[in-house]
């Protein structure tokens, strides 16, 4: 179709060098494909020898990534000149040969400008772990920083640029080969922003300019809070040129009775301040906005004990069995071996009947996560483990059960930016949040099951109609459980069994949204209205009896509802299962 709107000499070189352009871009893909599998052989490996003259050898990786990049030029080059940019203008019938030539010129900046740092660094790091250790890595680190962060922002420029060809032509393969680009960009355009904040913040923050203390949560997923779990055993952590040591360990019953005052701004007050976060420790972290939780936690850390923090860290039993699982077992005194099968099992279900005595059973859990921790400081010092413990952190943190905030206002602004800041965002568009505290003081949440299902409507004047459906089932047997599982701490004024379980169910809407009606399991219900850092916040006071569902719908109207929405997940022992229904754009 292009082609009779163009002289034929000029369409049969459209046709022979986009033939040819194909071909490049086919064995670009196959090489990226092949360099995928040799970066995970390259991060395992011990430094590559070197050449002659001392110069390090090219490894694997660098001459896949150099075959990718030349095969990414060539389509690039064979996709422009006089004849492909004239075709490209003619109105509908130039629309692939548009989309073409942005899929050529996207590989090629990918190949040629965002890939090669990328790939470079990981035999460097490697190398300068077995050379040098810890500190020499971040040495290293800390001066690829701005590569990455060239490579992070011309990645996030190709991804916008891929974003606006024509998704839709009247060349189907065209339009395939558009989407898996979009596709491949959707994850590496994040994992390349968190490197280059990585390059920046982690290095000072494991101690390269000088030793950092950090408060570090254990948080316990059987109860739910805002940031994952209720904040149970804890540990200083010192880092100092990259080496990792524990000062002391602890429990929540050292916190009972310290008072702190941390001042976080008239919405959180009002959301959270009946609560008394800074009077009762298990109520430190119900705002699934971690900085707030990190904050109220040095706060009592400092009026407990005097010292300032440099920052806080929070992960869970799920964290922890995922760490083992790259390290090896750790060993309890008893000679039980914490797995990465066993470690949500051991510390969240089978301990509450292995112990009854609660002093037992919260020193228990301050012996797992010492365990735990020395494996892991243990492996940190093997260069060999290093490659399988990044991937493991980045997997964690990606589910965000791993969460970090630094007290030093540069490298919170860069973590607040990543997932793995644990940041409720404040920026404006779609969003759904859905965030459950246990406000019956039961450890009944390792057999909760959530689902939401968000659906677009019709569109309105000012945005879009927006149907929300909750799903919550608690899957607690009937019998079986011990009572330090089950009993009511809220001591309701109504008839409960063993087994039934309260929670505060909170839905975080887009900001500017707001909320028209809402059911319960198909009968109208009244939801206290809230604020969070812009968003509507919708909370419900939930009982949920064992071996039930219930389900709460909202109806909303959404002021920016045309894209799929930000999920916020809270991570709790079973993952959140998320339905995104499509919808037509409305119209501008």
């Amino acid at each position: 179709m292009a082609a009779a709107a163009l002289p034929p000499a000029a369409a049969a070189w459209i046709g022979i060098t986009g033939w040819f352009a194909r071909t490049e871009l086919l064995a670009a893909q196959h090489d990226l494909t092949a360099l995928r599998q040799a970066m995970a052989a390259t991060a395992k490996a011990h430094p590559a020898g070197t050449a002659a003259a001392g110069a390090p050898a090219e490894s694997a990786a660098e001459r896949l990534l150099r075959s990718a990049a030349t095969h990414a030029a060539r389509a690039h080059w064979l996709t422009t000149g006089p004849a492909w940019y004239t075709a490209a203008q003619v109105p509908f019938a130039g629309g692939p040969l548009r989309t073409v030539r942005g899929i050529a010129e996207a590989s090629d900046r990918l190949a040629g400008q965002v890939l090669p740092p990328l790939v470079r660094a990981v035999p460097q790091l490697t190398a300068g772990a077995h050379a040098g250790g810890i500190p020499r890595v971040l040495t290293q680190l800390e001066g690829q920083a701005p590569a990455f962060e060239r490579a992070a922002r011309v990645a996030a420029q190709v991804r916008g640029d891929v974003r606006r060809l024509a998704g839709s032509t009247w060349l189907p393969a065209v339009d395939r080969g558009r989407e898996q680009l979009s596709d491949q960009l959707d994850r590496l355009v994040p994992q390349t922003a968190d490197v280059a904040v990585a390059a920046r913040a982690v290095p000072p923050m494991l101690g390269a300019h000088g030793p950092r203390h950090y408060f570090l949560s254990f948080q316990n997923t059987a109860e739910a809070r805002g940031t994952g779990g209720l904040p149970g055993a804890f540990a200083v952590l010192r880092a100092d040129r990259g080496r990792l040591s524990f000062e002391r360990f602890g429990n929540d019953t050292e916190m009972d009775g310290v008072r702190t005052d941390v001042n976080l701004g008239s919405e959180f007050a009002d959301q959270y301040g009946d609560n008394g976060p800074g009077e009762i420790w298990q109520n430190s972290n119900m705002s699934p906005h971690f900085p707030y939780a990190a904050r109220i936690w040095t706060s009592y850390w400092r009026t407990h004990t005097g010292r300032d923090l440099d920052g806080a860290i929070a992960i869970d039993p799920a964290t922890l069995g995922r760490l083992l699982g790259a390290t090896g077992p750790a060993r309890l005194a008893d000679g039980t071996a914490l797995t990465a099968d066993n470690a949500v099992d051991l510390t969240e279900r089978t301990s509450y009947a292995a112990y009854e005595n609660v002093g037992e059973r919260k020193a228990f859990f301050v012996e797992a996560a010492s365990a735990a921790a020395k494996q892991l400081m243990h492996a940190a010092d093997d260069p060999g483990l290093l490659p399988a413990l990044l991937r493991a952190v980045h997997d964690v943190q990606q589910e965000g059960r791993l969460q970090v905030w630094s007290a030093h206002g540069a490298e919170e602004r860069l973590l607040e930016s990543r997932p793995f800041g644990g940041a409720l965002p404040d920026t404006p568009g779609p969003f759904a949040g859905l965030v459950v505290n246990n406000a019956a003081g039961t450890k009944l949440d390792y057999y909760l099951d959530r689902s939401l299902v968000w659906a677009p409507g019709a569109c309105t004047d000012n945005g879009r109609k927006v149907t929300v459906t909750v799903t919550l089932t608690n899957r607690a047997p009937a019998s079986g459980l011990p009572d330090y599982v089950t009993v009511r701490a809220d001591h309701p004024d109504y008839r409960t069994r063993p087994g039934d379980n309260r929670l505060l169910v909170s839905y975080y809407a887009g900001r500017g949204a707001s909320l028209t009606r809402a059911t319960l399991d198909g009968h109208p219900v009244e939801l206290i209205p809230g604020v969070e850092r812009g968003h509507p916040v919708y909370t419900l006071d939930l009982e949920l009896p064992r071996q039930s569902s219930r389900t709460l719908v909202l109806h909303l109207n959404e002021p920016d509802a045309d894209g799929s929405p930000t999920i916020l997940r809270q991570a709790l022992v079973t993952p959140l299962h998320t339905t995104v229904k499509p919808a037509a754009p409305c119209a501008s």
